[in-house]
């Protein structure tokens, strides 16, 4: 009796505390992005903290390294990629005018393709006004921010928010950890504290290693792109490395993408052969390097399951879901292996 009554307790507990984590996401977002930052940079404290180095320095060189790649990517990169975006948008009608004066006919004659079931003529229309609008887009965020307060104030709060959570967490993430161990009930403790070591072996493969493999694949294709004399290399590449947790996936888009860019400006199938050769490079740079010395096969997750959380977590809870959505995955996938382990070991099973 007593035991289901824990069990009712518990599961009570979590059906709240998955209806606060929904009504509260929009204000958890920025505590759960520090978090985040947070449990990235405390193995390096650890490190740091081995070399007799004290946690307050340590604290503060990985929390200025945290912070100035912050800065660096609010200044530089989100800015030069809206302004690649931009650029994309206002060539687009041009290259759909291209499309339909040059490659329809040629798809008519030899494929038998009727113009008709291809014709983008109301989609270049669209764009020429989206192309139109888009410069007034700055204008318009700052004129909303201006008639309202609380939208300014809540982007503050939120940008001065996310780096001190983030270093008072870095400064007692031991701490919190180690306090959390000490309310577990004892009996369950030795359990817990099992799942939540292989739980943090899963996370941190992914977060620590794959994130690094995502903004290196960034960087590859990026320069490789832009050697080869490709407009927008950054935002292609960049698309390609971002959707890159899952395996190929980044891969096939940035082909894709790039491939459609290339002929769009080269207008020459030739001009496919170097896409091929950037992306045929970073892939196997992230084969047998990136991926076996920074992730390994310690993830545990089906690139199927990663895709389904993301796109789940983003449509239960928007950018507060896609935030939590592969540390959930990664703590259930660990749960369900444990699951499977006692099921396997039980009478129903052996009998």
């Amino acid at each position: 009796m007593q035991r289901e009554s824990q069990t009712r307790f518990w599961l009570m507990m979590g059906v709240i505390a998955i209806g606060l984590l929904y009504l509260l996401s929009p204000v958890l977002t920025p505590f759960l992005f520090a978090t985040l930052l947070a449990y990235l940079g405390d193995p390096l404290i650890d490190r740091l903290e081995a070399r007799k180095i004290p946690r307050s320095w340590a604290v503060a060189l990985v929390f200025g390294v945290i912070l100035f790649g912050l800065l660096l990517l609010l200044l530089f990169l989100i800015p030069m990629l809206t302004h690649q975006f931009k650029g994309l948008i206002q060539r687009l009608p041009g290259h759909i005018d291209w499309f339909q004066t040059h490659v329809l006919p040629w798809l008519q004659a030899h494929l038998g393709v009727e113009p008709e079931s291809l014709s983008l003529r109301s989609l270049q229309t669209k764009l020429v006004a989206l192309a139109q609008n888009i410069g007034d887009v700055a204008g318009s965020v700052l004129e909303s921010f201006q008639a309202s307060s609380t939208a300014l104030f809540t982007w503050l709060a939120n940008l001065i928010l996310v780096p001190v959570v983030t270093f008072y967490l870095l400064r007692d993430w031991d701490l919190l950890v180690a306090k959390v161990r000490e309310l577990l009930p004892r009996r369950i403790e030795p359990v817990v504290s099992h799942l939540a070591r292989e739980s943090d072996e899963v996370i941190g493969a992914f977060l620590r290693g794959q994130v690094i493999v995502m903004a290196a694949l960034g960087v590859i294709y990026s320069v490789g792109l832009a050697v080869i004399g490709l407009d927008f290399s950054l935002l292609i590449g960049m698309l390609a490395g971002l959707v890159s947790f899952v395996p190929y996936l980044g891969l096939i888009t940035g082909i894709v993408v790039a491939s459609i860019a290339a002929l769009m400006q080269f207008h020459s199938v030739l001009s496919l052969l170097p896409v091929m050769i950037v992306f045929g490079l970073g892939q196997l740079i992230s084969d047998f390097f990136l991926t076996p010395k920074l992730v390994g096969d310690r993830i545990g997750l089906h690139p199927v399951a990663v895709l389904f959380a993301v796109l789940a977590g983003g449509h239960l809870f928007g950018f507060f879901g896609i935030l939590l959505a592969l540390p959930v995955a990664a703590v259930i996938a660990v749960l369900l292996r444990h699951a499977h382990d006692e099921y396997l070991k039980s009478v129903f099973y052996t009998d």
